[in-house]
């Protein structure tokens, strides 16, 4: 399962947690904007917005995970398998395949409105990368400067929610869960003052307690509600370090260790890795699950005029600075 989550302070800063039980080889990837995209229905688009992200690269060909443009656009898909539905090819719409999502828009638009644009017109059509990649049961957040929307495509079509939290995770569909945190609209950061029963001398026992009944396990509506809650409530400094460092603790509130999501097969779900982009600078910075070291890649020190993909492996083993 996995988590997304912007964050502002001066710039814009996007990211995600990948939890899985197994990688397929992730790599830090920069499609230049003149490598060429050839959709399986929508022809080729030559020439577009450079873009970063984390992908799988096959065939010499991005399967992004998550991934910003030159623009500041910013886009991750999630699972989102029992909800998540193709249509039938239709004519008259953008028949677009899941594979293909994150490079149609990020290609060509530069803003949200311009990504409303082109939804009006998408169809999600179930079209394989190829026979060891089937078609991937996903959702999408999507955010500029001015906020994030989310896109669902399911059994009676495709779905676009303004999305105030500006966070996301897996199931139920997002509708639901927006409506889960209403639950929890009295929780604060804040100590809280003694409603429960006036007079009475109930002491505060501890710091924080105006977050009990914060969700803290591993689900994904509790993820959706503790990011929301750590995002929402989240404060640094506007210096970029200050913002990074913040953006990765943010995501690090739901990230999932080692033996605490036990699969039916013996293995276990963990975060391979937590990502966090400044869209306005196009720095890509990540950390994995055996290595917490934060590394950056800049898409402005590659040729963006170029036509060749540039991707970097992930650095997996842990490296620790000794002092002394």
């Amino acid at each position: 399962m996995c988590t997304a989550a912007s964050y502002r302070t001066k710039d814009l800063y996007f990211g995600r947690n990948l939890d899985y039980e197994f990688s397929y080889g992730d790599e830090v990837t920069i499609t230049p904007r003149n490598y060429p995209f050839t959709f399986r229905r929508a022809g080729e688009m030559r020439t577009h917005y450079a873009m970063i992200g984390m992908a799988y690269v096959a065939e010499e060909y991005p399967l992004y995970y998550d991934a910003v443009n030159e623009k500041g656009l910013c886009i991750a898909g999630l699972n989102f398998v029992g909800n998540a539905a193709c249509q039938s090819e239709t004519d008259g719409k953008d028949n677009i395949s899941v594979f293909e999502l994150i490079p149609w828009l990020l290609g060509q638009c530069a803003d949200l409105n311009e990504v409303r644009a082109l939804l009006a017109k998408l169809n999600l059509v179930d079209i394989p990368f190829n026979a060891q990649l089937p078609t991937a049961k996903l959702h999408w957040l999507i955010t500029d400067r001015t906020g994030s929307i989310t896109v669902e495509a399911v059994a009676d079509g495709l779905h676009v929610y303004e999305n105030p939290v500006e966070v996301l995770t897996n199931n139920p569909p997002f509708p639901q869960q927006m409506a889960m945190l209403a639950n929890y609209r009295a929780l604060s950061p804040r100590t809280p003052k003694n409603t429960f029963a006036p007079g009475v001398d109930l002491p505060e026992l501890s710091r924080g307690m105006g977050g009990i009944g914060l969700p803290g396990d591993l689900s994904s509506m509790s993820r959706f509600v503790k990011v929301a809650f750590t995002r929402g409530n989240s404060k640094s400094a506007d210096d970029e370090m200050s913002s990074v460092s913040q953006f990765f603790h943010i995501l690090g509130s739901v990230e999932q260790q080692r033996g605490c999501c036990e699969l039916d097969d013996g293995k276990y779900e963990i975060t391979l890795y937590t990502s966090c982009c400044n869209a306005d600078t196009g720095v890509y910075y990540y950390t994995t699950y055996d290595n917490n070291q934060i590394t950056a890649v800049s898409m402005h020190h590659e040729d963006l005029d170029g036509v060749a993909l540039v991707h970097y492996p992930i650095i997996q083993k842990q490296k620790i600075f000794c002092q002394n």
